[in-house]
């Protein structure tokens, strides 16, 4: 019993001190790792926010250069017939959307949803003015047709759109 004793008066201490390093050295490398991941985030945050601004213009200015009246105002072609500017604002559509579709990398889910709700709106929009016009009619007569139209909608799907990114974009700040 007296070698247990012994064993235990030497091993007892050693044990506690063990644990106490232990319990000292685990909350030191726990603090770390928090700190270490705290500043990975924030090294993350300012490589990524840029990079999702930028995301959140061009998704305006998409739909900026899509909102009709722009879209006629850039397409109009004096020489064109109704059926040509049709097509051609049509292919113009598709190729802003086309470009841009890589954004909705960077930007959320309802956001690009918006985006492509304004695009399919508006070629609705211009569908449904194209077909009050003869196709061998001018391209100013579709024009006038898609800015009478656009006239009477109260707020523009492209306008909505962009007010929703707006207000998504200020949450960032």
């Amino acid at each position: 019993m007296d070698d247990f004793l012994d064993i235990l008066k030497y091993t007892l201490p050693s044990a506690i001190v063990f644990l106490a390093v232990y319990l000292v050295l685990k909350k030191y490398l726990d603090a770390q790792l928090k700190e270490q991941v705290v500043k990975g985030r924030q090294s993350q945050q300012n490589t990524v926010l840029p990079i999702r601004l930028q995301a959140y213009e061009r998704m305006i200015l998409l739909l900026e250069r899509i909102t009709p009246q722009n879209l006629v105002m850039r397409a109009n072609n004096n020489n064109s017939t109704a059926g040509q500017l049709h097509q051609e604002l049509l292919t113009s559509i598709r190729a802003e959307y086309e470009h841009n579709l890589t954004q909705q990398m960077y930007v959320s889910q309802s956001a690009w949803e918006a985006v492509k709700r304004a695009k399919e709106e508006t070629i609705k929009m211009i569908n449904i003015a194209a077909s009050k016009v003869n196709d061998n009619a001018k391209g100013v007569d579709l024009s006038k047709m898609v800015l009478e139209l656009s006239m009477k909608i109260d707020k523009m799907p492209t306008q909505i759109a962009i007010d929703f990114i707006k207000e998504e974009a200020r949450l960032f700040f």
